[in-house]
């Protein structure tokens, strides 16, 4: 394998036969590049699937008011429903084997004015818990509090969206803002890694909002975290026994699929997680049959350079070659081929991933990745096939006599 001769013969032949070996290792290349990208690309699915999903945390159920569709017990059907603050004590006091954490939510929209600058922004009434539903990261100053809550306090905390556009390089703790017609103060500014939008936000106590609203204790949603220890399985049984609950307490028919609406996000993640595995599986598969189909062509070519030369190799066994340093010398320059052709492909691919960043964020596809393991077994794996398909045709070639190598056209 490492004489000198045979190099200098393999290398001949490859610059005799220049277009037959870029063929060769071109179908080696695009094999593995393609294989390479796309199961880069299905990492990239699930990237952006944990993006999405895993800002907020994953042990939350999202409860929603919304409007029945059946009459029950002297109520007609098409009847809104409401969340007030007993709600959520009802919750805290009936669940407290599941509850770790719970917090309302009141969503509105107000202009917002510090000196000259002013936009309109949404803000969120919310309890202290919500900063560790959201996964909310405070930057500078801090979150709402319990005392904010107690006190009904006009302290909000802005994102960092906020501040840039409001504050500019000011500093924005301690700061007032004109929300409506009245003034808040800033004492925390946070960012999230959901991205500008959540940003744009503003959080003030929902007991502060409940006083500007003429003193009222209405609530858009709640949100509720079950203790993490908890399995998926069980995060089902909570879900069905707060609805059943919330139904009864608010005299909604059992059978009325309407009227209040459960978001379990452990729930979601898990269909959602599934969903993309089988993106990733088709993909993948799509993968390995491009490196079939690489495989199938290098064969061909093989099988097509083996006969070409079969005379060749006749007078290299009329001169005394044996069977074994035939096959010898073409599994050699296959080999070579497909390691060359291989190895410039899988770092073909992972160069390319390795640039893509968030540049295919538009088709779901964030940070594509294919770790060093997989590129290189798989790039292992053509190059042994690879050698198989030089083997075979070589092997075939061996055996013929002499005599009819030469006679062959």
């Amino acid at each position: 394998m490492f004489s000198r001769d045979r190099w200098q013969e393999i290398f001949e032949t490859i610059r005799k036969n220049r277009l037959r070996t870029f063929l060769s290792g071109f179908t080696v290349a695009l094999g593995i590049f393609i294989f390479i990208v796309l199961f880069g690309f299905g990492n990239g699915l699930k990237n952006t699937f944990k993006q999405f999903f895993l800002d907020d945390a994953t042990n939350t159920l999202w409860i929603y008011p919304s409007t029945t569709s059946k009459p029950y017990r002297g109520f007609k059907a098409n009847r809104r429903i409401e969340f007030d603050n007993s709600d959520l004590e009802d919750i805290k006091d009936n669940f407290k084997f599941f509850l770790e954490d719970i917090t309302p939510r009141i969503n509105r929209n107000a202009q917002v004015k510090y000196r000259g600058e002013s936009d309109n922004y949404s803000t969120r009434a919310v309890a202290p818990a919500h900063q560790f539903v959201e996964k909310t990261i405070i930057m500078n100053g801090r979150y709402i509090n319990q005392d904010d809550v107690l006190n009904k306090t006009k302290n909000i905390v802005i994102g960092r969206l906020v501040a840039k556009d409001l504050f500019k390089n000011e500093n924005p703790i301690g700061k007032y803002l004109e929300i409506g017609s009245s003034a808040f103060k800033v004492v925390g500014v946070f960012q999230d890694q959901s991205g500008d939008r959540e940003e744009r936000l503003i959080y003030m106590s929902y007991t502060t909002q409940q006083l500007i609203e003429k003193n009222n204790d209405k609530i858009s949603s709640i949100i509720v975290s079950f203790r993490p220890e908890f399995g998926y399985k069980t995060a089902l049984v909570f879900e069905e026994q707060l609805r059943l609950f919330l139904k009864k307490k608010k005299s909604i028919d059992p059978r009325d699929n309407n009227g209040i609406r459960i978001r379990n996000l452990a729930d979601q993640i898990r269909q959602n997680q599934q969903f993309a595995g089988v993106l990733q599986m088709i993909v993948t598969f799509v993968g390995i049959g491009t490196l079939i189909a690489g495989i199938i062509g290098i064969s061909n070519i093989m099988v097509f350079v083996v006969k070409e030369r079969t005379k060749e190799l006749g007078v290299r066994k009329a001169l005394g070659a044996t069977p074994k340093s035939v096959i010898g010398m073409v599994l050699q320059e296959s080999i070579f081929i497909t390691v060359l052709s291989g190895i410039t492909g899988m770092i073909g691919g992972m160069a390319l991933l390795g640039n893509m960043g968030d540049r295919l964020e538009e088709f779901f596809i964030i940070d594509p990745y294919v770790d060093s393991i997989t590129a290189i077994v798989s790039t292992v794996l053509l190059i042994l096939f690879g050698a198989i398909a030089g083997y075979i045709p070589a092997k075939r070639a061996a055996r013929i006599k002499p005599i009819v190598a030469l006679r062959d056209e």
